[in-house]
């Protein structure tokens, strides 16, 4: 490339692996990110300088002549500093998805992964069956890749490969879909989540018919019903309870993981074995495979190359135990994606203690009946659910519907939950309700401290079961057994 980027907002999970591709084809990279000045998520900063990134304040300061390319994504506000400065130097300003659509759009098979839930999971299946298969591709993920993770390279979500493939995300929350020109596809479903379903339907719609060929998942209505405006040659498709091209069956859930049979145009091809758990990974499993399949690659080399697939990082991800009690870190925060994870939760025995940060004031106004509906439905009369208030990072926003009214809904439907102003507030009480048996899951999204914060609610647990062995009498403290509701 040969040419200077500034990144505003570097740290964020789309922009990082963006700047790392951008680097490795030669251009300079730098940036500011408001994480960065707040002294939040230290390592992954360290990370970037380690890599020759230069970092600034997100104050101007980095942005200094018209010969910078300043990326930000469609979100920041013309009155950030960064902004500013580009437009008083005269800088090239793209957004985040102007630039990743060029390089996806200019390699030489292009495949997007989009969807409202399972992208950065299929992505990262799709990512490691091309590579096992030695096709090299570029993977651009919005999670870090557990495979891909080196000493070197922490922070794996991206990957920079030598050949034709480039597999990436697609976003259809800011619209930006629709710059993407896919060879292939893949659709993994249809929800609400940031925009209206017609809006959606569109996106989606317009993003399948401009490829070769769309993967498309049968077992989502939505989906379904666009998969009838495409032409039958260009359509694969794949489902986990209906008929499709790529099927399941024989399926075998385990805390740790899952495993079914394939069958691909109902022809047997032996038996998946996923180191990650739900019946929500089998469906991304058969999508990457079917995806594969598009790209050229075996049925079997892609089914054997899944077997040794470690997953996302914050997607159903262990933390650890202590005094048996498990802390589980999710990026769930839409609907779809919390149905998915709280119904792979109770498919073991043990109550399940929910801590949810909502991603923001706008999809929480969006989702609001939703949310209240999936966790009514999801939750058993013994789970709890804790919401602190999304956070804030400055901006305009509109703040209309808070947490306290998405738990008072739960509650309405005879459910337990707790509705606090911060998430210490929610870790208080959790802390002091969590006893052996419970598993404690934190879900929320665009935060990536909360990784962090699913790490000190463990040190917390494993300090309160310490405590209890001290006192001679083997329980940790639980004050909370009061009750919930």
């Amino acid at each position: 490339m040969g040419k200077r980027y500034f990144f505003c907002g570097i740290g964020g999970s789309g922009m990082l692996p963006l700047a790392l591709i951008v680097q490795a084809r030669g251009g300079t990279v730098e940036g500011s990110d408001r994480s960065l000045d707040a002294g939040r998520t230290a390592k992954k900063f360290e990370f970037l300088r380690a890599r020759g990134i230069r970092l600034f304040a997100q104050d101007g300061s980095g942005v200094v002549d018209g010969g910078q390319i300043v990326v930000a994504s469609a979100a920041v506000e013309e009155t950030v500093p960064d902004v500013v400065s580009a437009r008083r130097v005269g800088a090239t300003m793209l957004t985040r998805a102007q630039l990743l659509s060029s390089l996806f759009n200019e390699s030489g098979c292009a495949v997007g992964v989009a969807g409202t839930s399972g992208k950065s999971t299929t992505t990262g299946m799709l990512g490691w069956i091309l590579s096992v298969a030695g096709l090299k591709p570029t993977v651009m993920n919005g999670g870090v890749m557990k495979n891909f993770i080196t000493e070197d390279v922490p922070f794996a979500s991206a990957v920079v490969g030598e050949g034709a493939f480039f597999v990436s995300e697609v976003d259809e929350s800011d619209g930006s879909i629709a710059q993407f020109n896919p060879k292939v596809a893949l659709l993994n479903n249809i929800a609400l989540d940031h925009k209206s379903l017609e809006e959606l339907r569109r996106l989606f719609g317009d993003f399948c018919a401009r490829a070769e060929v769309a993967v498309l998942n049968m077992d989502n209505a939505e989906v379904a019903r666009l998969a009838e405006t495409l032409p039958a040659t260009k359509r694969m498709s794949y489902a986990v309870n209906g008929p499709a091209d790529v099927t399941a069956s024989a399926l075998a859930p385990a805390p740790g993981g899952i495993s079914f049979d394939l069958f691909v145009h109902a022809r047997a091809i032996g038996r998946v074995e996923l180191q990650t758990p739900g019946l929500y990974n089998v469906s991304n499993a058969l999508a990457a495979i079917a995806g594969a399949m598009a790209c050229g690659v075996a049925p079997e080399e892609a089914a054997a190359a899944l077997k040794s697939f470690a997953g996302i990082q914050r997607r159903m991800d262990m933390v650890g135990s202590a005094n048996g009690i498990v802390v589980i870190d999710d990026f769930a925060h839409n609907p779809d994606k919390i149905a998915a994870t709280l119904a792979a939760l109770k498919t073991f025995p043990g109550r399940v203690l929910v801590m949810f940060q909502p991603s923001g004031f706008g999809s929480l106004n969006l989702t609001k009946n939703e949310l209240i509906a999936t966790f009514a439905n999801g939750l058993g009369a013994e789970d709890v659910l804790f919401m602190s208030e999304p956070p804030y990072f400055g901006g305009t926003v509109n703040r209309v519907v808070s947490s306290a009214e998405i738990v008072e809904g739960v509650r309405a439907g005879a459910k337990q939950g707790f509705a606090f102003a911060d998430r210490a507030a929610c870790a208080e009480r959790i802390v002091e309700m969590a006893a052996p048996g419970d598993r404690i899951i934190v879900m929320g999204a665009r935060d990536d401290t909360l990784s962090q914060y699913a790490a000190e609610l463990l040190a917390r647990v494993r300090a309160n079961a310490v405590e209890a062995l001290i006192r001679g009498d083997g329980e940790p403290v639980r004050n909370g057994d009061r009750g919930a509701a």
